[in-house]
């Protein structure tokens, strides 16, 4: 495939139209529509929907468009990178992170980064969804527990796990008993099983989406709840709250993840040693003490 052509066929994509492209870059109007029409003919396939006034991207196109674009990107960086005399850290770094790390964490790693790399333009995105890294543009994702993905490599940098916490002057119930519960509206589970074999019913008081708010509502004496170590380690060793136990199979891990088909590029390695770097021991009383530093 000639690059020319597709470095041409994605500035036309981008702009809407041959017109448009040329006027932004200086380029002939006719020098693109040669180089797109010849990318056509080289695939066998029409990228674009010529109407009187309009030009659209067939769906052929578009796909294309989505992957050469980040494809070329790269390409310049890497270049504009061994033109400066190594591998340095410049450019766009998208990262989607989940939302309970994003509201502890992510804004003080991600300032952390930003000074130490200046010419990385960082942007971050909280969603607990599972993103398509390609298709939407990400260079990293951070997610918790994340399916098999034979797509995605990369590295546990945090692990944590639940416990069972209350206020001190909520009694916990003897076995089998039934226990006020402040839950996550996806929760559906009306047993708690513990790593101490025993389970405690749950009779829900309370429906909350974020872990912050159930912390916060747990605090208050309203019921138990099902949280992260890291989130309350300093409730727990101020006494605010208690310890029922640990929650059965409920092992966390936080995981960096890329795809790998693509050369590691130095802003996305940048960003790796920078957790690295953060969370040397990957411990959740370590999150903890971030959090809280």
């Amino acid at each position: 495939m000639d690059l020319l052509a597709l470095a041409d066929f994605t500035l036309v994509a981008r702009h809407g139209g041959f017109g448009r492209a040329a006027r932004a870059t200086g380029r002939p109007k006719a020098t693109l529509s040669r180089r797109v029409a010849e990318l056509e003919a080289s695939l066998a396939l029409r990228l674009f929907e010529r109407g009187a006034r309009m030009l659209t991207l067939t769906e052929e196109g578009r796909a294309l468009h989505e992957r050469a674009g980040a494809l070329l990107a790269e390409l310049d960086e890497t270049a504009a990178a061994i033109a400066a005399g190594g591998a340095s850290a410049r450019g766009r770094l998208r990262i989607s992170a989940p939302l309970l790390f994003s509201q502890i964490a992510m804004g003080k790693v991600a300032a952390g980064f930003a000074l130490k790399y200046p010419e990385v333009r960082l942007a971050v995105t909280t969603e607990d969804r599972a993103v398509d890294m390609v298709e939407e543009g990400y260079d990293l994702v951070i997610r918790v527990n994340p399916d098999p993905d034979e797509a995605l490599v990369g590295r546990v940098f945090l692990r944590d796990r639940m416990v069972v916490v209350a206020g001190p002057g909520l009694a916990r119930p003897a076995e089998g008993g039934c226990v006020p519960a402040v839950v996550r509206n996806v929760e559906d589970r009306a047993v708690w099983a513990l790593m101490d074999g025993a389970s405690l019913a749950v009779a829900p008081v309370l429906a909350l989406s974020s872990l912050v708010m159930i912390r916060d509502a747990v605090r208050t004496g309203i019921g138990a709840a099902r949280l992260p170590v890291s989130l309350v380690a300093h409730d727990l060793a101020a006494g605010r709250l208690v310890s029922w136990g640990d929650v059965a199979g409920s092992q966390i891990a936080l995981w960096a993840l890329h795809p790998s088909r693509r050369l590691l590029s130095a802003r996305v390695s940048a960003f790796l040693e920078h957790l690295r770097e953060t969370f040397p021991t990957g411990e959740p009383e370590e999150l903890a003490a971030y959090m809280a530093g």
